[in-house]
């Protein structure tokens, strides 16, 4: 039982390293272990699908949950999708709960991060081959990896479906189809604009790397009151200090 929409991202793929089979699992083990997290879900939107593995997780294993103090049902749950029946979710984690006498947890993660975090981009040039493409300071390859391993492009802030000036949003790196996404505008994109690439936390912020050299962006936070505050930025000799503590003087 699983939910995820690319064989890369489920954890209950034919051959999966992680976990174990339930026909391996020695009934006494449940007699030594406080909890057990079950983890079998990449960008769950739908609340229904998440009962339906509640549902069979507690006919299959619900002997063995019995004895368990808790159960963690691991990230992958997108209850901040738009239209998420948030109460029917509370309802099904609650029924679970009493049922087997548990402490439910989940793992959010990229929910609880949803809409939080821009990676704010500067268009450098723009050139064009049948279609124009804005070339921007930032790339899939070094700052946005989720895009290129998944193939989910990038959302613009600035966009307008209905515009009338459609732009490929390419990166500055060497690799060849390292592109954000295609988008629509209503004016012309023009060198020197900032353009904001949105939900860009969770996986995109761990997964940064130094891609042939392209600077890391700097990390800013928002506060409450409205200011902006420099959290921290990056420079050659972090870098250089990732590659090699070696200098050479």
């Amino acid at each position: 039982m699983s939910y995820a929409g690319q064989d890369l991202a489920n954890p209950a793929r034919k051959y999966s390293r992680l976990g174990v089979q339930a026909d391996h699992i020695e009934p006494a083990v449940f007699d030594s272990i406080d909890g057990v997290m079950f983890h079998m879900n990449c960008e769950n939107k739908d609340v229904d699908a998440f009962i339906g593995l509640l549902d069979a997780i507690s006919e299959q294993f619900g002997e063995h949950l019995d004895k368990l103090d808790w159960v963690s049902m691991g990230g992958g749950v997108f209850f901040t999708w738009p239209g998420y029946d948030i109460e029917k979710l509370g309802a099904a984690l609650k029924a679970f709960s009493e049922k087997h006498g548990v402490q439910m947890y989940l793992e959010p993660g990229e929910a609880i991060i949803t809409k939080t975090t821009d990676l704010v981009v500067t268009v450098v040039d723009i050139v064009e081959n049948e279609k124009k493409t804005a070339i921007v300071n930032s790339a899939t390859e070094a700052h946005r990896l989720d895009t290129l391993i998944y193939d989910e492009p990038a959302s613009i802030l600035e966009a307008n479906s209905e515009g009338e000036h459609e732009y490929v949003i390419g990166s500055c790196s060497c690799l060849a189809g390292d592109q954000f996404c295609v988008a629509d505008f209503d004016e012309p994109l023009k060198v020197g604009q900032q353009l904001h690439i949105m939900d860009s936390a969770g996986y995109t912020m761990v997964k940064l790397n130094w891609f042939n050299g392209l600077k890391m962006p700097s990390i800013y936070c928002e506060r409450s009151s409205g200011n902006i505050e420099k959290l921290n930025e990056f420079g050659y000799e972090d870098f250089k200090r990732s590659l090699s503590q070696w200098s050479v003087s």
